[in-house]
């Protein structure tokens, strides 16, 4: 959920005043001496001014910006949402660990289905977040790529975890043994990301890693131990070149003859009910495919349609309901167990439809019942949310890179370490 006013009020913080010598003065306690903060509590007096900050804004406050300011209900609160991006923007500060060497650490896919893996490495690497100091850092970044280690570590067909979990396992020992700050918080101001279907599990070697590091991953099943107060969901973006040159823009409503299309593999248990109503039925407004006819384009049906059916495969995550977004094609979202990326920010109701998988045969019914204005809007307000979702080399303000980071920079929120917190080991 998004930091609401309620979980503001409640956290029992008083509000820290620094003083240039990086002394702590605490309100109506002139008598006493003053305190030299240590790094930590600077790191906590930080994060408490910018909960005081988006506090003010939930109450009421604004700030302009130039470039972007969120409005309208496809935010549960845009003000608030606004002013915790400005407030990343203002202080966020990611110490990313050195240690290890590429392939499998400091490098990633930048193609295909998990895209973003690589991307965000990449883009984190080079960020204006990234700060070389660790006593200055707010978050702490294990830069392994879980796509890497099934195609460096894994030995295909062999069914074997243990060597994946443990090039997970040994590099966070590493990072325990030579730095204090995974044993001071147990992992919970460290982070993850994995979009590879296999990062839960391997997340899974290392109880401190799941249990209480954000773990921003695709496959953000609830069913599979994906905790959305702690976890980040992250989009699954499938880039064929490695941009999205392309994939990106269609026609207006009027020009979408087709009602809704779907066409993908036969895997898990939601696709094979949805083909067993909806394949090879002699009607033009209902284009479900387990394969396309030849010389049919993918993306071309899309700009066709008006709905894009976006169901889970093998794990609940696919690059499909993105895809919709820039085509602008409105995900028909069938998933059990799923928590949608950045739905503590956004309310996908508005710009996207979200079907029980119960209710598969009554597909075209309910599309049906949406009235056109209806539709018209979510459309529109879907193009609108495309920003967030967009891939941008460099990155832009507000788009998927800066929105992961800013999901991540909300959990850390929710986080308060203190010195007798500390552990050893």
């Amino acid at each position: 959920m998004f930091l609401n006013q309620q979980s503001f009020t409640n956290d029992g913080l008083e509000k820290p005043v620094e003083n240039k010598e990086g002394y702590l003065n605490i309100t109506n306690t002139s008598r006493r001496p003053k305190k030299r903060l240590s790094c930590l509590e600077k790191t906590e007096a930080d994060l408490a001014q910018a909960r005081d900050a988006i506090r003010e804004a939930i109450n009421g406050g604004n700030q302009t910006d130039p470039d972007y300011l969120p409005d309208g209900p496809t935010y549960w609160n845009a003000t608030a949402f606004h002013r915790s991006y400005l407030e990343m923007e203002k202080r966020l500060k990611v110490f990313i660990y050195e240690e290890g060497d590429p392939p499998v650490f400091h490098f990633g896919p930048c193609k295909h289905t998990y895209a973003i893996e690589g991307i965000f490495m990449a883009n984190m690497e080079i960020s204006r977040f990234r700060t070389y100091d660790p006593n200055k850092a707010h978050l702490f970044f294990l830069p392994f790529s879980v796509t890497m280690i099934t195609q460096m570590i894994y030995v295909p067909q062999s069914h074997e975890w243990s060597l994946m979990k443990n090039t997970a396992s040994d590099y966070v020992d590493v990072i325990a043994n030579k730095y204090p700050y995974w044993n001071r918080s147990l992992g919970a101001d460290h982070f993850m990301l994995a979009c590879h279907d296999w990062g839960p599990e391997i997340s899974f070697a290392i109880p401190n890693l799941h249990k209480n590091a954000i773990r921003a991953l695709c496959n953000a099943n609830t069913s599979e131990r994906f905790n959305a107060s702690r976890d980040v969901s992250i989009p699954e973006i499938h880039l064929p070149g490695g941009t999205t040159r392309g994939i990106i823009g269609g026609p207006p409503p009027s020009k979408r003859p087709i009602l809704v299309f779907y066409a993908g593999g036969v895997h898990g248990p939601i696709r094979p009910i949805l083909l067993q109503h909806w394949e090879k039925k002699s009607d033009p407004d209902v284009q479900i495919h387990r394969y396309l006819p030849k010389n049919v384009s993918y993306y071309g049906m899309m700009r066709k349609s008006r709905y894009c059916i976006c169901p889970s495969g093998y794990e609940v995550a696919s690059p499909r309901m993105v895809e919709g977004l820039y085509l602008g094609c409105v995900p028909v979202l069938i998933k059990d167990s799923y928590v949608i990326p950045f739905s503590d920010v956004l309310n996908w109701e508005t710009f996207a439809v979200i079907v029980p998988v119960k209710d598969i045969p009554n597909l075209k019914k309910i599309l049906m019942g949406i009235r056109l204005r209806d539709y018209v809007k979510m459309q529109r307000r879907g193009i609108q949310m495309r920003r967030h979702f967009e891939v941008n080399s460099p990155p832009k303000r507000f788009d998927v890179f800066h929105m992961i980071l800013h999901s991540i920079w909300l959990r850390r929120l929710n986080v308060r370490l203190h010195e007798q917190e500390q552990h050893d080991g």
